[in-house]
């Protein structure tokens, strides 16, 4: 990273790490207010359709403090900020504190936050989401995923836990893992450098074909099997212990993928659509532009499906297959089994 994005990251690491803070506090405010009750229609609620995505009253809450800390954020410095919600917006002083920017040539950072990714779990109280941010230094057009230069991911967990994890990362550099308490804020995992190794085994771990649409699961599982059938019978993998996982979060899917509990992950829901021309929800640039420069500075490697660099631009509207692997031996040795299971028609 040169000189002019470390000194931008000097500047906005702190402010961005308290943006997740308030997300996740305006988050879990709702979600408790809504377990105390047992009724959580408020935060389960469709409250219309965002730039990128359906948005419920829980993401409703989260995009607000965003809002309200882009705000504050912008009357000391430009920014342009990308959210599901309101896709790209820009900001800078003015008079009256802050004015409304015609676009991205000010001089200042690009931004891209999803508040909260994993709603679905998170809102009935079912398993943690997490706050995904990225940064791109200064530019006059919507950035790409390769021109970010900082990455965060920021747990937003359910009423009963009692911490949360962080892992955050700049480009070229390591990332980042510690876990916090709620009650005395001091960290219970301090700051460690995430490392996925070089293991290659090919069982006794988790290995999910994310299956979210209903209409794509037999097509899915179809794949999943074959794949599986291969690395049985060419790697030895002992097919009881390749586990299944699926978790409706990119964002969380990638930090399982970081700390090494996931052996790979394929996301395949934009890959299939355009083969059958039908359209589809899928994975999204905000979903996973902080998130994956986490996952590769932890050593992962997440490719497009055809194995190619995964780059694209950081809209609300692209839609990205993927596939991850823990680390280059696990890839190197189970890639062409994928490959071969996606080949036959």
């Amino acid at each position: 990273m040169d000189a002019s994005a470390s000194e931008l990251l000097d500047h906005w690491i702190i402010p961005l790490f308290d943006l997740c803070e308030r997300m996740r506090n305006a988050a879990r405010d709702v979600l408790l207010a809504a377990s105390r009750t047992s009724d959580f229609s408020r935060v389960s609620g469709v409250v219309g359709e965002g730039a990128g995505d359906t948005t419920y009253g829980l993401d409703q809450a989260a995009e607000a403090a965003l809002s309200e800390w882009a705000l504050e954020a912008a009357r000391l410095q430009p920014l342009s900020l990308l959210s599901e919600g309101s896709g790209w917006r820009h900001f800078g002083p003015g008079r009256g504190g802050v004015t409304e920017l015609a676009g991205f040539d000010h001089g200042g950072p690009r931004i891209v936050v999803d508040p909260v990714d994993g709603t679905r779990n998170l809102m009935t109280d079912l398993r943690s989401a997490w706050s995904v941010v990225g940064m791109a230094s200064p530019g006059a057009s919507v950035p790409r995923q390769r021109e970010l230069v900082f990455g965060m991911l920021s747990e937003i967990p359910d009423t009963r836990a009692a911490s949360y994890r962080r892992l955050s990362a700049m480009r070229g550099g390591p990332c980042h893992f510690e876990e916090r308490t709620f009650y005395k804020g001091g960290p219970i995992v301090k700051p460690v450098e995430l490392s996925t190794g070089s293991d290659d085994r090919v069982d006794q771990g988790y290995f999910p074909f994310f299956k979210f649409m209903a209409d794509q699961r037999p097509q899915i599982s179809a794949i999943e099997a074959r794949f599986l059938e291969r690395i049985e019978r060419a790697e030895g993998a002992n097919l009881r212990n390749c586990w299944d996982d699926q978790y409706i979060s990119n964002g969380g899917q990638l930090a399982l993928l970081a700390i090494g509990t996931y052996r790979m992950l394929a996301d395949l829901r934009a890959h299939l659509g355009e083969r059958r021309s039908r359209p589809t929800p899928t994975t999204k640039p905000y979903d996973i532009a902080g998130a994956l420069l986490c996952a590769q500075a932890a050593g992962c490697v997440v490719t497009a499906v055809d194995g190619s660099e995964l780059d694209f631009p950081l809209d609300a509207k692209t839609p990205i297959s993927w596939v991850g692997w823990v680390n280059e031996e696990t890839r190197a040795r189970l890639a062409p089994h994928l490959e071969a299971a996606l080949a036959v028609s």
